[in-house]
């Protein structure tokens, strides 16, 4: 037992290693923001196409997930195999683009191979290399300086150190790009809809209320057993209360119903609006889905009338929110 102990107290402690010399390396990177970067920033706010970005191996995962951020954040950008672009892909970056190169040694053979194309073009070109005075850092317009004392690898060879500046690099400019443009959250959930942040900021009340003929509703004058049967066909717990004009007087939970029950009081005798909830709790179609759930947390009930210049238009509940996935 102790010898699995001594084993696993060293796998966590050659963990730290690789996480303190990644921190380490990260927390190098800010001497490294500099004219070059802000330079680099300056071309793609002027870019009237997108980014093209480029990387090979270990640098093109990377690429790819920096294209991928860039998108996401109000920046148009798509990644570029270098392999490929040699056989054909080039065709994908046109003169109006600004192409984002990676490459840690600054001297991969598949992006350099690209290169004059690229400045044929006329296309800016940024690059992030750990080394400063390589080829592809010389060939650029705004070479950001992504270097590194060490991997953290300890045989020095498997990228870590290295791809993880080179992330952190492409995330600074994603970010100071976001801020530059005025980058809202409406904008980031218009590009994931999917997301929960797209549900909560871009569904609206309309979206997921019930209407016409779903909307439980009742006559004020009716009596409490129509009132059931009413709750019953439309399933939402409650029913809305409306006079003679239309317009909603209360509402009828089952809360109601539980503490008319309590009293004895008869449902074939007694009418809706001695039992109901006067006036309830409503919301506008057009606000956000979010703040319907918000209001129901915040007043403890599971449904809601929804009005529309003072009319009656649709109904909702809990279990549409959860539907919806704003749980």
């Amino acid at each position: 037992m102790p010898d699995n102990n001594n084993h696993r107290d060293k796998l966590k402690q050659l963990g730290l290693a690789v996480i303190r010399t990644e921190a380490d390396a990260i927390a190098a990177l800010t001497s490294h923001i500099d004219d070059h970067f802000a330079t680099a920033c300056e071309l793609i706010l002027q870019c009237k196409g997108k980014v093209a970005v480029i990387g090979m191996g270990k640098s093109g995962h990377i690429a790819n997930k920096i294209a991928a951020t860039l998108a996401s954040t109000g920046t148009p950008a798509f990644f570029v195999h270098p392999g490929e672009a040699s056989h054909g892909d080039l065709g994908m970056i046109s003169k109006n683009d600004v192409a984002l190169a990676l490459s840690n040694s600054g001297e991969t053979g598949e992006v350099l191979t690209i290169l004059p194309i690229i400045k044929r073009l006329g296309v800016p070109l940024i690059s992030i290399t750990g080394k400063p005075n390589s080829t592809l850092a010389n060939m650029s317009d705004a070479p950001i300086d992504a270097s590194t004392d060490k991997e953290a690898c300890p045989l020095g060879l498997a990228p870590t150190s290295s791809t993880t500046a080179a992330l952190v690099m492409g995330d600074a400019l994603a970010i100071a790009l976001l801020e530059a443009r005025g980058f809202t959250e409406k904008d980031f959930a218009l590009s994931h809809p999917g997301g929960s942040l797209g549900r909560r900021l871009l569904l609206h009340v309309n979206d997921i209320m019930h209407k016409g003929d779903d909307i439980p509703v009742i006559q004020e004058s009716a009596l409490v057993s129509a009132a059931l049967i009413e709750m019953t066909e439309k399933k939402l717990g409650m029913t809305a209360v409306i006079n003679q004009s239309g317009q909603l007087t209360g509402v009828f939970t089952d809360g109601d119903l539980r503490r008319m029950l309590e009293n004895t009081t008869d449902i074939h005798s007694t009418k809706i609006e001695a039992v109901m909830t006067i006036g309830g709790a409503t919301i506008s179609p057009e606000k956000l889905a979010v703040e319907a759930l918000h209001l129901m947390q915040t007043k403890k009930i599971n449904a809601l009338l929804v009005l529309q210049d003072k009319q009656l238009v649709g109904a909702l509940n809990m279990h549409d929110m959860l539907k919806a996935g704003l749980s």
